[in-house]
């Protein structure tokens, strides 16, 4: 990215939190769906992947079908960046009010066992709406979120994120973000992850939608490292809010089980996924066979390695 396009980044995403806030609730959600269906009408390079992301999720579908459901999932992505630029100026209270969960028991069993959970969710839904929920609930959460370019794009959104009481850290950060994971998890914390895409090439092997691919491992690791409770999560839109759901926790209490902990979590992510395809927001290459990556070694020989 060159120096005058990262300004223009930069630029663009200002404007987008001073002004969009500042518009009609109507006026705005017209423009961010009109911006979206032009975005599918455009066909660029991240709507086409969208498109054959979507078909191996829904393989059942008729090329109309997949038109049709992959408009859907650019108004969802649409309406999340909407809602990002505009939830700083919302009333939390009423945002809690709006959100819809279920299997929160699952949380307090965790807490109650004094380990802390690690709560792992994937690119669906609004992420922060739920993250919103949680610090009405806990009070706070510790989270880790990739290091944009230029600078001032990250610290835009690490200054958004704290506004909404979330506790970050660079995903760069290394041995020392992990060990102030770790030391939230051992305080009996909450820590989120965003558990679906492998930013690192280094994630477990698994298969997702009967295809290889690869997911990180850091909320597994975590949870052998502490004790704490692995609790995957799905979030989706609803027509006049949202919801999500907490499932059962993943027993992984060895460095060997990591493997079989990620391919749980995946075969959850994707029933979710399957429940909700339009709002799995994933413009990205992400099965092996679109990276053109070798086909990942098995899970076993990843562990061991």
């Amino acid at each position: 990215m060159t120096r005058f396009s990262q300004r223009v980044s930069d630029l663009g995403y200002a404007a987008g939190w001073r002004l969009v806030r500042r518009v009609p609730q109507g006026l705005a959600d017209a423009a961010f769906t009109l911006g979206a269906d032009f975005a599918v009408r455009r066909r660029g390079a991240g709507v086409v992947q969208l498109r054959r992301n979507l078909a191996r999720v829904v393989p059942q579908a008729g090329p109309a079908e997949l038109d049709e459901l992959t408009r859907r999932a650019m108004r969802s992505y649409a309406r999340y960046w909407e809602e990002t630029f505009r939830l700083p100026a919302m009333d939390l209270d009423v945002v809690r009010q709006r959100f819809s969960i279920t299997g929160v028991e699952n949380i307090e069993a965790a807490l109650a066992e004094g380990n802390g959970a690690v709560i792992v969710l994937p690119h669906m839904g609004n992420w922060d709406i739920a993250g919103v929920w949680l610090v009405g609930y806990a009070g706070s959460f510790t989270t880790v979120v990739e290091r944009l370019r230029p600078e001032s794009v990250y610290r835009r959104f690490v200054e958004y994120r704290e506004s909404l009481g979330f506790e970050i850290l660079p995903a760069s950060g290394g041995t020392g973000s992990f060990r102030l994971l770790l030391q939230r998890l051992r305080e009996n914390k909450l820590v989120c992850l965003v558990g679906d895409r492998d930013l690192s090439g280094s994630g477990v092997p698994v298969t997702f939608f009967g295809e290889r691919t690869r997911m990180p491992a850091g909320a597994a690791r975590l949870a052998v490292s502490t004790g704490a409770a692995l609790l995957p999560v799905g979030s989706w839109f609803t027509e006049d809010g949202w919801s999500a759901r907490v499932h059962p926790r993943i027993r992984v209490t060895a460095r060997a089980e990591i493997p079989a902990a990620v391919q749980a979590t995946a075969d959850i992510f994707a029933g979710d996924i399957a429940a909700h395809p339009a709002d799995w927001h994933m413009l990205q290459k992400f099965w092996t066979a679109d990276l053109g990556e070798s086909e990942p070694e098995p899970a076993e020989e990843a562990a061991a390695g």
